[in-house]
């Protein structure tokens, strides 16, 4: 009797060894995604991490979701779903991809339309230009506007996924990233608009500084709360000082460089019938009609640059621009519609004694790099020209987004690279030594470059989404 028991008891024992053994052969591949996972998140990706990675997509293809939601709520924020999508399709097998853009009516997609990828939500243009948060004025009409019964609507259409088994990847603030938990989808966020550096930077003195502090990181408690919650499968963050702090604080939060440099073309070089002139762009941002006080904030500056060397303004406007509006405040700043042609891409050449000012539509990818110096009342784009070595100036307004608090952050995000300016005499005098001291030039260009980084992480994004999301 005991002999039997010994042999049932030993018989279990190996059939329970051996279905472990079953068990960890089977979760082998798991476990080299999880390695292969951890070497996506470190910065610069050798060669055979990035090989690895692309195999491992390749094995995940027969396991792929079907369904993806993307939700983001602004211009820059659109540009980088863009991105994503494209490497996304070019990954994998298709996935039904449908982008839900929180702000504007969403232009940058009708290229994609058809091609697995569709525009859901509830589309308007309010009267900011965006959700105003740095102005009382545009809040109030905003939501006079409708915001709030538009943004229950996107709501009620995002918490419908969780029924249709969809993921969501969440790209913004506070409100892509709310969204995505309230539908009780598995989702994974990407917030670029908020870093570490702006109050770990400078003096620091300010009630926001110290806020910010106290909490250890810009984000605040309650987006570090959704950001831990179990459905949220990974964080993606612009710099790895603000992943590190968000990682303190319990975050599965990565850096994998930033995605704001992968949409500008930096292969094209400088023409040479250019290389004759002083070469500026100039961005007025692509929110109207704060773009237009923008533009008569910079013409007046302009007006009072003496340089003995001709110089070329480069205005790149977005889609869209009112373009009769754009002429009629050169006109009433006496440049006069040009013949010449400077073979960039141009709409029309406007001129005033040496100045001449180049405007065209959807143009900035092909002009950044073209430009020695910035005029720049924008976000997004003041970013990516920082990163690619051009320092700027701007000249804060009445908003409601481009104000005062706006620009002193954004100096400091970019470590100075951007310089804001207390009047427009001000801003002549630092355009014309940042025209003509290189050296100078020199020091403020790299400080951008030093916060920007280098193209590719939208690669390495998509890599580690098909790792971590996408994948069932």
């Amino acid at each position: 009797m005991k002999f039997s028991n010994r042999y049932s008891k030993t018989l279990f024992l190996e059939r329970f060894i051996a279905n472990i053994v079953t068990n960890i052969k089977k979760a082998a591949p798991r476990f080299e995604l999880g390695i292969k996972d951890l070497q996506s998140s470190a910065l610069p990706l050798g060669h055979a991490a990035v090989q690895d990675l692309n195999e491992s997509i390749k094995h995940l293809n027969s396991k792929m979701i079907h369904s993806l939601l993307i939700i983001s709520n602004g211009h820059g924020e659109d540009a980088i779903a863009f991105e994503i999508i494209k490497r996304i399709l070019a990954f994998s097998k298709p996935i039904k991809i449908e982008v839900m853009p929180l702000v504007g009516n969403g232009y940058l997609f009708n290229s994609m339309r058809g091609n697995h990828v569709t525009i859901v939500g509830n589309l308007k243009v309010l009267p900011s230009g965006g959700f105003s948060n740095q102005s009382l004025r545009g809040l109030f009409l905003d939501i006079c506007a409708g915001m709030p019964i538009n943004l229950i609507k996107n709501w009620l259409i995002v918490l419908k996924k969780s029924n249709k088994k969809y993921k969501i990847l969440a790209i913004g603030d506070l409100l892509p990233l709310f969204f995505a938990w309230t539908s009780r989808c598995q989702f994974s966020f990407v917030g670029m608009p908020k870093s570490d550096h702006t109050w770990n930077s400078g003096p620091g003195w300010s009630i926001s500084d110290f806020y910010h502090k106290i909490k250890g990181s810009e984000w605040d408690p309650w987006e570090i709360f959704i950001m831990r919650h179990s459905n949220c499968k990974t964080v993606i963050l612009r710099d790895e000082i603000t992943a590190n702090n968000l990682r303190k604080k319990s975050v599965n939060a990565n850096f994998l460089g930033n995605p704001m440099m992968d949409f500008i073309d930096s292969s094209i070089e400088t023409k040479k019938n250019l290389r004759d002139y002083k070469k500026i762009i100039m961005l007025i941002g692509s929110r109207f009609p704060e773009a237009f006080c923008n533009l008569k904030a910079f013409l007046c500056s302009l007006n009072s640059l003496n340089t003995e060397k001709k110089v070329l303004i480069l205005c790149p406007l977005s889609q869209n621009c009112e373009l009769s509006k754009i002429k009629e405040i050169l006109k009433r700043f006496s440049y006069k519609l040009q013949k010449k042609d400077f073979y960039v891409g141009e709409e029309s050449i406007w001129k005033k004694n040496n100045q001449y000012i180049a405007i065209g539509v959807g143009t900035f990818n092909k002009w950044a790099t073209l430009a020695q110096v910035g005029l720049s009342n924008a976000g997004t784009a003041t970013e990516q020209i920082s990163g690619l070595g051009i320092p700027s100036l701007s000249i804060p307004g009445r908003g409601p987004q481009f104000t005062k608090a706006f620009a002193k952050r954004q100096q400091r995000l970019l470590g100075g690279s951007v310089n804001v300016c207390s009047s427009k005499k001000d801003l002549t005098m630092k355009l014309y030594k940042l025209l003509n001291d290189n050296d100078f030039r020199k020091e403020q260009s790299r400080l951008g470059v030093q916060r920007m980084g280098s193209k590719g992480a939208s690669k390495r994004i998509v890599q580690h989404l098909f790792l971590n999301l996408l994948s069932e």
